[in-house]
């Protein structure tokens, strides 16, 4: 397995993803320009989290027609696994890779702290074989109130690709929990095929011993088990 993180200008945790992958992991990782219009063989792409393009217009909306994007399009259609991580899966959005918008969040604030997770698919490679408990990672956004109309929100939950939940720390998803306003307190989802991720927080900065936290560890241990099946 082969993985790139695309770097666009205002990416500021490429490096992480890359060290999380790399230095924890053991993965192959190459990073990707956003002018390239070559995967360079990569298996699996990460758009990371930042402030892509200075998040001028909407998070995300510049960063979405970036010409590498032509290809990472092209990879998720054809069935190739796609993570957008924080501003990642803002672009997600932006380039209807996965149903939904991220909004300015309700208190209109920067929020950056830890919070907790959920998992909730049980199809999904990247929640499927996690337990059900909370998991501590942290936030860092202003725009993370996920949002979908009733229609598109019955569809996530037939199809079961709303991948997390925010919860306490004892895993009760309550509306004190919800750091951002996220309808239904949702913190990812995934495209109807399954094989394209968003989320907003970020695993990859809960991965190394060293910051007291390896949450986020489990959580891409789980993607490496399923991927590399």
């Amino acid at each position: 397995m082969k993985f790139g993180v695309v770097v666009f200008p205002g990416s500021n945790c490429d490096d992480d993803a890359v060290d999380a992958l790399r230095d924890q992991l053991k993965q192959n990782v190459v990073k990707l320009w956003h002018k390239d219009h070559d995967l360079q063989g990569c298996d699996f792409i990460i758009l990371p989290g930042g402030f892509s393009y200075g998040d001028y217009l909407r998070t995300g909306a510049v960063a979405r027609f970036s010409p590498i994007m032509n290809e990472v399009i092209k990879h998720a259609e054809r069935g190739g696994y796609l993570m957008g991580i924080c501003n990642g899966f803002q672009i997600l959005a932006e380039a209807r890779l996965v149903p939904g918008v991220l909004l300015r969040n309700t208190n209109q604030k920067y929020v950056c702290k830890n919070i907790y997770l959920r998992p909730q698919s049980k199809s999904v490679l990247l929640t499927a074989g996690l337990d059900e408990k909370a998991y501590k990672i942290p936030i860092a956004h202003g725009e993370g109130r996920y949002f979908v109309d009733a229609d598109t929100l019955n569809e996530l939950n037939d199809n079961d690709q709303i991948i997390f939940r925010y919860c306490d720390e004892a895993g009760n998803i309550t509306d004190e929990a919800n750091p951002n306003g996220s309808l239904d307190n949702i913190a990812g989802v995934s495209n109807e095929r399954k094989n394209v991720f968003g989320l907003m927080p970020h695993p990859e900065r809960a991965a190394d011993p060293l910051l007291g936290n390896t949450d986020g560890r489990l959580i891409l241990e789980q993607l490496l088990n399923t991927v590399l099946v």
